[in-house]
Formats: structure tokens, C-alpha cells, sequence
């Protein structure tokens, strides 16, 4: 998709630096005061006043500049699709609640920027994250071949156990295709990652599907947290890889 971003002086970025700095410090004291420094699920005594909510998680979408990321993430929030978006600047916060399985999960998003100057910034998200999805665009070769690099970062300043999940964005756009579904499920598999699965905001394809998948898995490792001690630290994956792609009927597709 094709962005036309207007030029910003050194005192506007500036200031965006320092409001996601400042957002980043706030995030955190919410995060230690309701949660505590690990927990993803909200004791009965403690649950926030005005809503009755189960699980609270924070995900990050982390990739190149122009994959889509902020487009996946507002038609997450509204459902909404708007083909021009200037890029973030350091990082942007959306959050949605959803109904799965009886419970009430709070999805924390951060939309994270893909510029080389923002990642500073945008590591030190990282730590306090329970999942990451690593998004590229399929008509990009170069933004799948960084997808290593993005892995490298998270298991470099994440938890060791984030779980990451790979999106092919952009999947509307299928006849310009530059990356094989094929060679996203092989690297999605090489790296022990959740899921791949391509998308696409413009035809509000698989973006509900990709959150409702993570909210799952994760509510899952959190029952497993509680249920044994033993894996406190070092949690298994509950469930096998799932790679759905879409492309037209006549196309082969990849699941398992």
C-alpha cells in the first residue's frame, strides 16, 4: 500500500519520542500496580472497578516500515480501513476486549515503529510484552527476509517465554506476491513460532482471527502457569503450529 507521509521537523519527532517515553513509564506503572510483575491474569480481588475483566494481555506488533502494522491494528480496534496512514512515530497503543470462552480478555496492542531510529524505543517494550506478532508485507521480499532479525530481537529483549506469531500482510494484493506461503510456514517452523497466517485489513481478512488466536494460546500457557509450578519459567507451547493463508480458491493452500 502506498503511504505519502508529510515531512516532520526535528522538534515534532522530538516531542513523539518523549510522549512514548512518558507513555512507556505510565504503561509500566499501570502494568506492576494491577498485575504485579508477572502475572497475566487479574485476581478476583483485584480486577479493575468499571469492567469485570479475566485476563489482561500486551501484544506487540513489531516489522518493517510499511508493512501494514497500523492498519492491522485500527481495523483490530474499529473494524475500520484506511488506505492512506502516515507512519508511527515510536510507538501507538490501541486496546479491545474480547469474549473467548467465558472470559473477558483485554488485549493491550502496541504498534510499534519500523525505522531504524524508533528502535531504541521500541525495545524497551519488548520486556513487558506476553506475545509478539512479526509482521511482513508479501509483496516485499526484503520485509520477510528481516523477519530473523525481528525473532532475534524479541528473544534478545523479551521474556523467554513470548510468544511470537508471523503475518503476511497485504494478502489482497496476492498477484504481486513476492513470498510463498510455503516459505513462511518453513520459517515459521524452523523458529518454533505459534502461527502464520496472511491478512489482509483491506478485505478485513484473518485480523480478527490473528488477536482471538494469541488471546487463546495465551490464556492457555497462563492456566498451565498456575496449574504447575514446574513450568513457572519455561512454558511448552499448548498447541501445534497453525498456518492458514488466503489466496484464491484455484491456489494451493499450506494448513496443518
Amino acid at each position: 500500500m502506498h503511504r505519502h507521509t508529510p515531512p516532520q521537523d526535528d522538534d515534532t519527532v522530538k516531542a513523539m519520542i518523549a510522549l512514548s517515553v512518558l507513555l512507556l513509564v505510565l504503561g509500566r506503572c499501570v502494568q506492576r500496580s494491577v498485575l504485579g510483575d508477572s502475572a497475566m491474569q487479574f485476581p478476583s480481588a483485584a480486577r479493575a472497578a468499571d469492567e469485570d475483566v479475566d485476563y489482561l494481555f500486551k501484544v506487540i506488533l513489531i516489522g518493517d516500515s510499511n508493512v501494514g502494522k497500523t492498519c492491522v491494528v485500527q481495523h483490530f480496534r474499529s473494524g475500520v480501513y484506511t488506505e492512506t496512514q502516515q507512519n508511527t512515530i515510536g510507538v501507538d497503543f490501541t486496546v479491545r476486549s474480547l469474549d473467548i470462552d467465558g472470559k473477558k480478555v483485554k488485549m493491550q496492542v502496541w504498534d510499534t515503529a519500523g525505522q531504524e531510529r524508533f528502535r531504541t524505543i521500541t525495545q524497551s517494550y519488548y520486556r513487558s510484552a506476553h506475545a509478539a506478532i512479526i509482521a511482513y508485507d508479501l509483496t516485499r521480499r526484503s520485509t520477510f527476509e528481516s523477519v530473523p532479525h525481528w525473532i532475534h530481537e524479541v528473544e534478545k529483549y523479551g521474556a523467554a517465554n513470548l510468544v511470537i506469531m508471523l503475518i503476511g500482510n497485504k494478502s489482497d494484493l496476492w498477484q504481486q506476491r513476492h513470498v510463498l506461503f510455503e516459505d513462511a510456514c518453513t520459517l515459521a517452523e524452523k523458529h518454533g513460532l505459534l502461527a502464520v497466517l496472511e491478512t489482509s485489513a483491506k478485505e478485513s481478512r484473518n485480523i480478527d482471527e490473528v488477536f482471538v488466536l494469541m488471546a487463546k494460546e495465551l490464556m492457555a500457557r497462563n492456566r498451565l502457569q498456575l496449574d504447575s509450578e514446574s513450568t513457572m519459567h519455561s512454558l511448552a507451547p499448548e498447541s501445534s503450529p497453525v498456518l492458514l493463508a488466503q489466496v484464491p480458491c484455484e491456489k494451493p493452500c499450506c494448513s496443518c
